[in-house]
């Protein structure tokens, strides 16, 4: 059995980063080195010398979309919260709510603004097993459009209690994101800058892009005890033959694929289950635990992640189990910052 329990560990609140350093490129880097076990205390700034000529960066493009929604029940004026989750092409929602007392089928609900300007409404349809409800905006429109309007960056509620501030809307999106549709970001891309990628080109290091829109349960603690009967979620993603191309050029110079994330590494080895990386667009539900092969990941950024979640089992998978035990520990004892908006670790 692959227990939950084994994932597990203590945090002291304070190392939950609650906001981004002011440079995104000064957030702390550990080095995991797992030829050597050795571990070593460096820069985010500092990866165009930690990284090799011909390394090809794995960066996933997903642009966070402003899926947090407030507003009120029309007839009880009471509060309700929602995340947006998808629109399909006839406009209408899927979308989770919160509120006081029991929502019904029909109900109108008001969405408002960061002004609390009352904007649009929405008409709750149909309700589904897994709580999310069918709804439909009125009057209708385009689904990112409205959300532009009302929409807030869905911090999770480890910082600052999900409550945005102005500065979020960029610091909560990677510099290189393009494809909306994620309700997460993936946050190891939230540390590079254009200056950093300048300085990574002229060191001959290339990069490719992949998209997984990162979706809500990404962040859900897992509850089965037995690892191998956790159902795991799915998210869309996708590689291009653009992208398989260039990778296999560094391949063939001896260069390493270095994952910008555990989202970029899900795509990849998704991409990759039939033995040899291809293009690929679709839904994946690759849960990585150990045992598995890793077919197109040498190198991995990724941040400290929640304990008892799938992210920490794919980065022990991939780094190794106790080396990555004690990465974690000497990260606590050196008070590096935690999360979405902390510090960051390589694996080499």
């Amino acid at each position: 059995m692959l227990a939950l329990s084994d994932y597990d560990y203590e945090l002291p609140r304070h190392l939950i980063a609650q906001h981004p350093p002011v440079q995104r490129t000064d957030a702390r880097l550990l080095v995991v080195e797992r030829a050597s076990g050795s571990l070593s205390h460096h820069h985010i700034r500092d990866l165009p010398q930690l990284l090799s000529k011909d390394d090809c960066l794995v960066l996933n493009d997903t642009r966070v979309i402003p899926a947090r929604l407030v507003g009120y029940r029309e007839d009880t004026r009471g509060r309700w919260e929602g995340l947006f989750l998808e629109a399909d092409p006839q406009g209408h929602w899927r979308l989770l709510a919160k509120t006081r007392g029991k929502l019904q089928s029909g109900e109108r609900i008001v969405l408002v603004n960061q002004q609390l300007q009352d904007i649009c409404r929405l008409r709750l349809v149909t309700k589904f097993d897994d709580s999310s409800w069918i709804a439909r905006p009125e009057p209708p429109g385009e689904a990112m459009a409205l959300l532009d309007q009302v929409g807030r960056v869905p911090l999770p509620p480890y910082i600052r209690d999900g409550e945005m501030d102005a500065a979020d809307r960029d610091r909560y999106q990677t510099v290189y994101a393009a494809n909306p549709g994620a309700v997460a970001a993936p946050t190891a891309g939230l540390h590079f800058s254009e200056d950093l990628f300048a300085r990574l080109h002229a060191a001959g290091l290339r990069a490719a892009r992949v998209t997984l829109h990162v979706g809500l349960d990404t962040f859900k603690p897992v509850t089965a005890e037995d690892l191998t009967q956790h159902p795991m979620h799915q998210e869309w993603c996708q590689i291009t033959s653009e992208a398989v191309r260039s990778i296999e050029k560094t391949q063939a110079a001896g260069g390493r694929i270095v994952a910008v994330g555990t989202t970029s590494v899900r795509t990849l080895e998704s991409a990759a289950q039939g033995g040899k990386l291809a293009p690929f667009e679709g839904p994946t539900s690759l849960f990585i635990h150990p045992p598995y092969t890793f077919r197109a990941v040498d190198a991995m950024l990724t941040n400290f992640h929640l304990p008892r979640t799938t992210l920490l089992v794919l980065v022990r998978a991939f780094g190794g189990d106790e080396l990555i035990r004690r990465a974690y520990d000497e990260a606590i004892r050196e008070q590096y910052r935690f999360y979405s908006y902390g510090d960051a670790m390589l694996i080499l």
